[in-house]
């Protein structure tokens, strides 16, 4: 099985070090971004299951890059990070794409890592999902192009 690559962006060091760290020991491959303009090179040149994005990042807010992600990576899971944690951030957050709101400091670890891996095994499950009707597109097709030989 591939190891499930993650993206960690935010401003703050040891936030990162931290949560690479923990990620890193449940055998996710984590990199990581101190701002939202890193965070998008590094989506163009490097493929990733799931980002953890803070809300607030020097070069931009985490939503306005919730939304240059979905242009850039459209399937890979977003994880809103916050230290301000308000019920209008988090609407505004969903409304612009956000998979998943987690508030800071983690005080939770192992319920940090479960949001994370339920959210990886639901893009997992709908992964198959479309992998599956595509096959089922395809087959269909060639018997209805077979049909038309005959």
């Amino acid at each position: 099985m591939e190891k499930k690559r993650i993206l960690v962006i935010d401003d703050d060091e040891s936030i990162r070090k931290l949560m690479a760290h923990m990620l890193e020991l449940e055998g996710y491959q984590v990199d990581t971004a101190a701002t939202g303009n890193e965070a998008i090179q590094k989506t163009k040149s490097n493929f990733y299951n799931l980002a953890i994005i803070d809300i607030r990042l020097p070069d931009m807010e985490g939503t306005a890059l919730l939304t240059l992600m979905q242009d850039t990576v459209p399937k890979i899971v977003k994880i809103i990070l916050t230290g301000y944690p308000a019920l209008n951030n988090a609407i505004d957050a969903v409304n612009k794409g956000a998979d998943g709101y987690i508030t800071k400091p983690i005080i939770d670890n192992a319920g940090f890592l479960r949001k994370i891996k339920d959210h990886l095994r639901k893009q997992d499950e709908s992964n198959r999902y479309n992998e599956e009707k595509v096959a089922e597109f395809v087959e269909s097709r060639i018997k209805q192009l077979d049909a038309k030989d005959v």
